[in-house]
């Protein structure tokens, strides 16, 4: 799985994120890895029909019906998104949230990807079997310095914990994944795939870097 995270950068504002989930879905097919985007939230719709899953950045605990300006699963999915990130460093949630909102999207078929700062909260979060754990420690979001060179022993003690709870769940990498090499590492190191945004959201080309690091997961 590889994930990218667009966040609200201006590169992909507008009719950009078209031009971007069409070169992703050529790299997915070409090279039969499986990507997904986040696109800015505004932006969902304009790409949600696409052949490659789209994901929310965040989704709120919050009902159908009079809930203004909350971001709601169940209407995501009526618009054919597939799941959603939870609980990202730049936008972090209650333990109770995390909880009923994993719930609820295993409930409407939607992929969960909980984001998690370190092992301590890989090992609490783990239980409730979200589809993905993707470990990002904060400091190095956006830092150009990959956890997997910077601190490699936080995958392989996250990934013992993921396999030790043995159920279904699968680990993700994330933070200052700039290269094939770092992907390789990552992959190495027992992740199942990367949860990537300036990475590759800043390439000046965004084929070339997303071929570089689907290559490396092949």
């Amino acid at each position: 799985m590889f994930v990218i995270n667009c966040k609200n950068y201006e590169e992909v504002a507008g009719d950009k994120i078209i031009k971007f989930v069409k070169t992703a879905e050529s790299i997915s097919k070409k090279y039969k890895i499986k990507i997904a985007i986040s696109p800015p939230q505004h932006l969902i719709g304009l790409v949600s029909n696409r052949s490659i899953p789209i994901l929310a950045q965040h989704v709120d605990d919050s009902k159908v019906g009079s809930t203004t300006g909350f971001v709601i699963p169940e209407l995501l999915q009526k618009s054919k998104v597939k799941g959603s990130l939870i609980n990202h460093s730049e936008h972090r949630i209650s333990s109770r949230e995390i909880k009923r909102l994993i719930l609820k999207l295993k409930d409407l078929k939607m992929i969960s990807i909980l984001c998690v700062k370190d092992v301590a909260e890989v090992k609490k979060y783990v239980k409730l079997n979200p589809d993905y754990i993707a470990i990002e420690p904060p400091e190095l979001i956006g830092s150009g310095k990959a956890v997997s060179k910077e601190k490699p022993e936080l995958i392989t003690k996250a990934a013992d914990a993921v396999k030790n709870a043995k159920n279904s769940t699968k680990l993700l990498c994330g933070a200052g994944i700039v290269s094939g090499e770092d992907v390789a590492k990552a992959i190495e190191l027992g992740s199942e795939g990367i949860l990537v945004a300036s990475g590759i959201i800043k390439a000046k080309d965004w084929s070339k870097i997303m071929t570089e690091f689907a290559k490396s997961m092949v």
